[in-house]
């Protein structure tokens, strides 16, 4: 069984963008990872957590891409921590840990888009910086679905706890 205390916890939403959202995803859909997140971003907020959205930008490029804003479901919201990376992981050169420590955060609830790539990078770089680690298994999906497969059997329980959704929800009351 999971236990969270919210007001120690945040929930690190990855490039829940247009673009990476709409790709060809496995084993869940961008739609179905979509709903996941935002259902536990509601249920974090009520609870007291705060909620990180992460993003990334090309860097040296005069305008980013079509489709680099978040989706509707998963843009930030008033008390939320909008993170801006130039990298896979959410945490190098972007403040993150300075934000996350100094409202005395100390776990990490990780879901999103894609799984061997910003999921996994932030989650190494949060067990790296001594954070606990939770990675939401159906509320994230990679461009293979072995390769998440993967992750999720042998990554992300030596970083942390591997949690289902109901989990979490349960564990936010």
């Amino acid at each position: 069984m999971i236990t969270l205390d919210p007001r120690t916890s945040a929930l690190v939403l990855v490039d829940l963008m247009e673009r990476i959202v709409g790709q060809e995803l496995a084993p869940y859909s961008g739609g179905v990872v979509v709903a996941r997140c935002a259902a536990l971003a509601t249920a974090m907020r009520k609870a007291g957590g705060l909620v990180v959205n992460v993003r990334v930008e090309r860097p040296n490029v005069a305008a980013q891409p079509p489709g680099s804003g978040f989706v509707a479901e998963a843009r930030p919201q008033d008390g939320d921590l909008e993170i801006v990376k130039r990298t896979w992981g959410a945490f190098h050169n972007t403040g993150l840990d300075d934000e996350l420590r100094s409202r005395g955060i100390t776990t990490l609830v990780i879901a999103g888009i894609a799984t061997n790539f910003g999921v996994e990078q932030t989650a190494r770089f949060a067990d790296e910086f001594g954070y606990e680690v939770i990675v939401v298994e159906c509320g994230t999906t990679g461009l293979d679905g072995k390769a998440h497969e993967f992750a999720f059997e042998y990554v992300f329980p030596r970083l942390g706890t591997v949690a289902t959704s109901a989990e979490l929800f349960a564990a936010l009351g």
